[in-house]
């Protein structure tokens, strides 16, 4: 094999890949249009949204934030634009590093996030977690554990 020449994976070893794929897209797809339904809230909002709420203060650094959450820097900087747009964030500057912002959760988008929680762990649950074993989940929090570190 030549250093320019892709890897070469088995049949199987590509179906797993494709199906665990196709199974995390399902999900999430599956999420996101109750959220969308019921609060006008996406995956990638309610994501952020639920990071600042778990962070000290309710904010993080745009940088921190954006390894926390699946998006790309530039992706990250439009969504909160958005969600500052509709009061549910606001920037801030980082008093120790003047071109550092701080994403801050605001009261109206901890209401939001409050009430959209439901439908998100409804939606884990019906989607995700009634559909394995306990000891089906125990083997996919290890191997997720194992893929993630």
């Amino acid at each position: 094999m030549s250093p320019t020449s892709p890897p070469v994976l088995s049949a199987e070893q590509i179906e797993v890949w494709r199906t665990m794929q196709r199974a995390q897209m399902r999900i999430t797809r599956s999420i996101e249009s109750d959220l969308l339904e019921s609060h006008d809230l996406a995956m990638a909002s309610y994501d952020v949204l639920l990071q600042l709420s778990e962070a000290p203060y309710k904010r993080l650094r745009m940088n921190d934030l954006a390894d926390r959450v699946l998006l790309s820097r530039s992706g990250l900087t439009r969504l909160i634009d958005r969600l500052q747009r509709d009061g549910l964030v606001e920037r801030q500057a980082c008093p120790s590093d003047a071109r550092g912002l701080y994403a801050v959760l605001t009261d109206k988008g901890t209401a939001l996030l409050d009430e959209a929680t439901p439908t998100y762990l409804r939606g884990v649950r019906a989607q995700f977690v009634e559909r394995l074993s306990g000891a089906e989940l125990g083997q996919c929090a290890a191997l997720a554990v194992k893929l993630v570190h």
